[in-house]
C-alpha cells in the first residue's frame, strides 16, 4: 500500500496552501498591486516614447524605469527624469 500518493497528499497540500494565503495575504495583494501598476508603467512608457512630444525626455520601456514608477508613481517619474537630465550633463 502506497501512502505517499497524490491521492493521499493533495488534502495536506490544499490545507498548508491555503494557510500560506492566510497568512501572506497582505504581502501577496501589495506584490499584485505593484506588479499591476509596473505593468502600466510599461504601458505608459512605451506610448510616451512613441508619442514623441519631448525627445529630450525620453526615458527607455524597460522593466527598471517600470518597477521605478509602479512603486512611486508621478515622483517616480520625476526621479527617472532627473536621472536622464543628470546623465546627458
Amino acid at each position: 500500500m502506497d501512502v505517499f500518493t497524490w491521492g493521499n497528499l493533495w488534502p495536506g497540500a490544499l490545507l498548508i496552501g491555503l494557510l500560506l494565503l492566510l497568512i501572506f495575504h497582505k504581502p501577496i495583494k501589495w506584490l499584485l498591486k505593484v506588479l499591476l501598476r509596473s505593468a502600466l508603467s510599461l504601458v505608459f512608457l512605451i506610448v510616451w516614447g512613441a508619442s514623441g512630444l519631448l525627445p529630450s525626455l525620453a526615458l527607455g520601456a524597460n522593466v527598471f524605469n517600470a518597477l521605478t514608477l509602479g512603486l512611486l508613481g508621478i515622483p517616480g517619474f520625476g526621479l527617472l527624469l532627473l536621472f536622464r537630465w543628470l546623465s546627458l550633463a
